[in-house]
C-alpha cells in the first residue's frame, strides 16, 4: 500500500513537472535555434524530448519541428549530425554539395560553432532573469529587517555575543539591508570568520563569529550542506515590507538574483567534488518533479521561481566540460582553436564515450539520491 501510495503522489506531479521542464528545455534548444539560424546553419529538427515522434510538423526553411515521447531532454539537430549529441556523420558530410557545405555547422569557423553551443547555456540564464525581474515587477519582493528575536544556546552566534534585539547592519563592511541578506552570507560562509556590525539599543557593536557547517533540510524535505550560525528572526506578518521595483529596477533585481544563484550552485557542486559537502542534496528527474508538485501546489508564482533556479541548475550542468554536453563541445573546440585544427575523429570518439558514460553515472547517481529523498 505504501509503495502505491508513493506512485500515486508521483503521478500527481507529473503535470507541473512537464510544465516546468518543458519550459526549461524549450528555451534552452531555441537559444541554439536562433544563433544557428543567424550563422545560416541548416537545421533538419528541433526536437522536445527524445525518442518515438508523438506530434510534429515542418516549416517553410524544411525544419521538422516534434514532440517526442520521452520528454527529459531535447535538441536541435544540423544538417550533417549522425544523432542528437550532435556528433558529426562524416560521410553525410562528404556527400553534401558545395551550397550545402556553405550551411553546414560543421564547416562553419571555430567561433560560430561555439556560440551555437553556448547560446543554449545563455538562454536558461536569460530565462533565470526574466521570470525573476517579472516577478519583482509584478509583485515586488518581501523583506524582513535583519533583527536578531532569539540566540540559539550552543551556537557559534551564542559564543560571538549576540543577544536578542539586536539589529545586523553590516557583514565584513558590506551594508545589510535584509534579513535575506544575512542568511545568504552565512550560509556560503562556514569555517570563515565573519565581523558583523550590529545596532544594540543605538549603540554600533562589533561581533566575531564564524559559521559552521551544517546538514540541513528546507520547508520540502531536500536536504543541504550551508553554514550556521544560530540566530533567529521570528517575525509578524506586520514586520514584511514589500520592495517594489520599477522596469529597469526589477531587470537589475533580476541579475544580482541569477548571479546569487549561479554562484552558489557553483559553489555546492565544487563542495560536492571536494568532498566538503553531502552529495545528498544533488537529485534528479523524480525529485525535481515532487518539488514542482509542491511548488505548483504553492501557486503559480513559486512554481515559476522553481523554473527560474532549474533554469540555472541545468545551464551550468551543461557548461560541464563532459564530451556530450555543450562544456564539452566548447573544450574542443577551445582545443581546436589553439591547434589551429580539429581533434582526431578517434580522439572526439572517445571522449564522447566517456562522456556517456559520465552521464549515465550522473544520472543513476542523481536517480538513487531521489529513490532515497522520496522513501525516506
Amino acid at each position: 500500500m505504501q509503495i502505491l501510495s508513493w506512485l500515486w503522489d508521483i503521478a500527481a506531479y507529473i503535470p507541473p513537472f512537464l510544465f516546468v521542464l518543458g519550459i526549461i528545455i524549450f528555451i534552452h534548444e531555441l537559444g541554439h535555434f536562433l544563433v544557428a539560424r543567424w550563422c545560416n546553419v541548416a537545421i533538419d529538427a528541433f526536437s522536445l524530448g527524445f525518442g518515438p515522434e508523438l506530434i510534429g510538423w515542418n516549416d517553410s526553411r524544411g525544419t521538422r519541428w516534434r514532440v517526442a515521447l520521452i520528454p527529459l531532454g531535447g535538441y536541435v539537430k544540423f544538417a550533417g549530425d549522425d544523432n542528437a549529441a550532435s556528433m558529426p556523420d562524416h560521410d553525410a558530410l562528404e556527400s553534401m554539395s558545395e551550397e550545402e557545405k556553405r550551411t553546414s555547422f560543421y564547416l562553419k569557423p571555430v567561433w560560430q560553432r561555439a556560440a551555437i553551443v553556448a547560446a543554449g547555456p545563455a538562454a536558461n540564464f536569460l530565462l533565470a532573469i526574466f521570470i525573476f525581474a517579472s516577478a519583482f515587477l509584478i509583485v515586488g519582493r518581501p523583506t524582513v529587517d535583519a533583527a536578531v528575536t532569539g540566540v540559539r544556546p550552543d551556537s557559534p552566534a551564542a559564543a560571538a555575543g549576540f543577544q536578542p534585539g539586536d539589529v545586523i547592519v553590516a557583514i565584513d563592511g558590506s551594508k545589510v539591508n535584509a534579513f535575506i541578506d544575512v542568511l545568504r552570507t552565512v550560509s556560503s560562509a562556514a569555517g570563515q570568520d565573519l565581523t558583523f556590525t550590529v545596532d544594540r539599543g543605538g549603540q554600533e557593536v562589533t561581533l566575531h563569529a564564524t559559521p559552521e557547517q551544517r546538514d540541513l533540510k528546507d520547508d520540502f524535505g531536500t536536504p543541504y550542506s550551508a553554514g550556521f550560525l544560530g540566530i533567529e528572526n521570528r517575525t509578524s506578518p506586520e514586520d514584511v515590507h514589500r520592495q517594489t521595483f520599477g522596469p529597469i529596477g526589477a531587470l537589475v533585481a533580476g541579475a544580482q538574483e541569477t548571479a546569487y544563484i549561479t554562484k552558489r550552485t557553483v559553489e555546492v557542486i565544487a563542495g560536492v567534488i571536494t568532498l566538503e559537502q553531502s552529495p545528498k542534496q544533488f537529485g534528479g528527474p523524480l525529485r525535481v518533479a515532487k518539488i514542482s508538485g509542491d511548488m505548483a501546489s504553492i501557486g503559480f508564482t513559486a512554481l515559476f521561481g522553481l523554473a527560474a533556479m532549474l533554469s540555472i541548475s541545468i545551464g551550468l550542468i551543461n557548461l560541464l566540460p563532459i564530451p556530450m554536453l555543450d562544456g564539452g563541445h566548447l573544450l574542443f573546440y577551445g582545443i581546436e582553436a589553439l591547434r589551429g585544427r580539429p581533434l582526431s575523429l578517434r580522439a572526439q570518439d572517445v571522449g564522447f564515450r566517456i562522456g556517456l558514460g559520465l552521464v549515465l553515472l550522473l544520472m543513476f547517481f542523481a536517480t538513487f539520491n531521489d529513490l532515497l529523498f522520496l522513501t525516506s
